[in-house]
């Protein structure tokens, strides 16, 4: 059963050694492939490898190949960090990455191209014209913008995103100050959230290669989904689509609650992989598991 008001609820990324056994079987059959296994359960899933390095176009086609039985299935793409980390792109980037994201739009599987920028990226006004060029530069994709910083939760931000058909990326992150607080803001017909956790101990400590795992490694009770699934309710209300991608990616706590939000606007149980129900016993009152003699049918 589709989710309500043209909703999509899935993770950030899949390539994860820790899913193994989490998300994952332990032992994988032949031939699996993990966004075959993934779109299983969700219908969308955004694409990580593409903010640290191009992806090849046939990449991008075997993963659209990969999803093609799940038809309301559609990816959601990180635009590489060179325009938002770095804002010093080259012509390189950008061929790179238009290359791979045209091969999903033409194989109707591009749902958002979602730009994030750092913390350190404040609302300045010369920021604020670097990312009017870029909205101007990728015109034609479905953009989101997301901010950490809470000072770009202002009006002249907003009316920039409303003019440029971009969406603003609502964020659930540790509440520190000056950061940016849960929102339900809608600016195009396209509204987007991401979930980070809230591990504030870790927030800040090292670079991101070095804390990747730790910043991310928190798992939602279901006490505090719930006014997340209110936002989430409210701005799917005003929008065309609603994108809730999960970026508490540690051991699977990203697909565990991504399930349970899936659950809870659907006020039934949904399907889970075996191995993540298992691991997090939080999941039983809102999914089920397939027999095991299913678990193979969506490989490739």
């Amino acid at each position: 059963m589709p989710l309500p008001n043209n909703m999509r609820i899935g993770t950030a990324g899949w390539s994860y050694k820790d899913w193994a056994g989490k998300v994952y079987p332990a032992q994988r059959p032949r031939g699996f492939h993990e966004a075959a296994y993934l779109a299983r359960y969700f219908d969308t899933v955004e694409i990580n490898t593409s903010f640290y390095r191009a992806v090849r176009p046939e990449h991008a086609r075997l993963w659209a190949l990969q999803v093609a039985f799940n038809q309301r299935f559609l990816f959601t793409v990180k635009l590489h960090r060179s325009f938002t980390h770095e804002q010093n792109p080259g012509d390189k980037d950008e061929r790179g990455f238009r290359a791979m994201a045209d091969v999903l739009a033409e194989s109707g599987r591009l749902g958002a191209v979602l730009a994030q920028f750092p913390w350190s990226f404040k609302h300045t006004p010369e920021n604020r014209a670097y990312v009017q060029t870029l909205l101007e530069r990728f015109r034609g994709y479905p953009v989101v913008i997301e901010m950490r910083h809470g000072d770009w939760l202002s009006p002249p931000f907003l009316e920039l995103l409303k003019e440029q058909g971009a969406a603003f990326c609502n964020i659930d992150q540790p509440t520190l100050s000056h950061g940016l607080p849960p929102t339900a803001v809608v600016t195009a017909p396209l509204a987007y959230f991401r979930l980070h956790g809230r591990n504030y101990n870790s927030w800040f400590k090292g670079g991101e290669s070095e804390n990747r795992n730790e910043r991310y490694n928190y798992l939602y009770t279901a006490a505090e989904l719930e006014p997340l699934r209110k936002k989430i309710g409210q701005a799917a209300g005003q929008a065309q689509t609603t994108y809730v991608v999960a970026n508490n990616h540690f051991e699977g706590k990203a697909a565990a609650n991504a399930l349970q939000l899936m659950s809870m606007f659907l006020d039934k149980r949904v399907e889970a992989p075996p191995p993540l129900r298992q691991a997090y016993p939080e999941l039983e009152p809102f999914v089920f598991s397939e027999a095991p003699a299913q678990q193979g049918l969506f490989t490739a």
